[in-house]
């Protein structure tokens, strides 16, 4: 059932992603730093490509969305080890604003939301890898 539906639930993951960053800055006040802003800008349209391409039934985008997730994954390591990580502080190219260290949310020391965002595009990955026929 994973591989039938698993372009279905990788937009599903994207949106909830989505939602869960526009939740944390817009709702919960949360500023999002600089790095916050560049994970944003991959994982935002997949929710629009994702979600025209598992209406179509069109698993042509995949290799294309994989691009995606993965530069959003590195992104999104990079911003956790610099918030977990003292030395990586030094590293930070966040020059003005929010600085990209700081950790509105810590569950259960370790979960932030570059976690959030690095297993959200892990997850997305995950799907279409699984997905069933050609990509």
């Amino acid at each position: 059932m994973i591989k039938e539906y698993s372009l279905y639930f990788a937009w599903l993951v994207a949106v909830i992603a989505t939602g869960g960053s526009l939740y944390f800055s817009e709702f919960m006040y949360y500023a999002p730093c600089e790095l916050c802003w560049y994970q944003r800008i991959f994982m935002y349209p997949l929710v629009f490509l994702l979600g025209i391409a598992a209406y179509k039934q069109d698993r042509a985008i995949i290799p294309y969305a994989k691009v995606l997730t993965v530069i959003g994954m590195s992104i999104s390591i990079f911003h956790y080890l610099e918030q977990k990580i003292p030395a990586m502080q030094k590293l930070s190219i966040c020059s003005s604003g929010v600085p990209c260290s700081g950790q509105y949310i810590n569950w259960f020391g370790f979960i932030t939301i570059p976690f959030l965002a690095l297993m959200g595009f892990a997850l997305i990955f995950w799907l279409l890898s699984a997905t069933k026929g050609k990509s």
